[in-house]
């Protein structure tokens, strides 16, 4: 059963701590990272990927509504305030949910639950009659078309706000599809996640450099939090 990676942003410790122990009741939930602020967020999102964003609005330097507008690959986000005028603004950036504080274990179970199921469906949009992880080829939907991709011609997948980018030794392809559930679906063998927004073929990387991993002719970002699996999975 799919696990769900979840951060809390929030200024407050008290409301930091509440929030931390909901999230011990869900078995599927993976408390990531738990932060005192926006900036401090994002570069936690930088590193790892984040299925639920529980954010606070009211906050220092940068508040909840205006961090969200700067990510570019959006979770599931679930607003946690003691402000309820906020709530149209909110919603007009297409969040999971609201929940006011101090917020009922009841309501909290209630937006996990949307959230969870949110995230269960989307992935199914971009793939079609997906073979297994040990296959050496998928079908994937783009544009109203079924596209056949062999897993030998994949450079690699960078995820975007709605789609990802899959990079071809043919071209380019837009899916509908979570970049976890690519992940999944490619082999383990060939493929390797190195950034939270990408996945590259092991066997076309050109040369690496610093923080960088270049195939053809394009440089690609090593997360630190991936850094060390890749070079597992080069046997470096």
């Amino acid at each position: 059963m799919r696990r769900f990676n979840c951060l809390i942003v929030d200024d407050e410790p008290i409301a930091r701590g509440i929030i931390e122990a909901f999230c011990r009741h869900f078995s599927r939930l993976d408390l990531v990272g738990s932060c005192e602020n926006a900036l401090e967020a994002k570069s936690l999102l930088a590193e790892k990927e984040v299925d639920i964003l529980f954010l606070d609005i009211d906050m220092p330097e940068l508040d909840g509504l205006s961090f969200l507008k700067t990510l570019t690959i959006r979770p599931q986000v679930i607003f946690t305030t003691a402000y309820k005028e906020y709530a149209l603004d909110a919603f007009d950036q297409s969040v999971c949910d609201y929940l006011l504080k101090p917020i009922p274990l009841q309501r909290f179970i209630v937006a996990v639950d949307k959230a969870v199921k949110n995230l269960s469906q989307t992935p199914e949009n971009g793939a079609a009659d997906a073979k297994s992880a040990n296959s050496d080829f998928l079908f994937l939907k783009s544009d109203g078309k079924l596209f056949r991709i062999n897993t030998s011609d994949l450079l690699f997948a960078e995820a975007g706000s709605k789609k990802i980018k899959i990079t071809t030794n043919q071209g380019t392809l837009h899916i509908p599809m979570a970049i976890a559930t690519l992940e999944q679906l490619l082999p383990k063998s060939q493929f390797v996640r190195v950034h939270r927004s990408f996945i590259i073929n092991v066997s076309k990387i050109n040369y690496i450099e610093g923080n960088r991993v270049y195939i053809n002719s394009n440089a690609i970002p090593i997360g630190d939090y991936y850094r060390e699996s890749m070079m597992k999975k080069m046997e470096l």
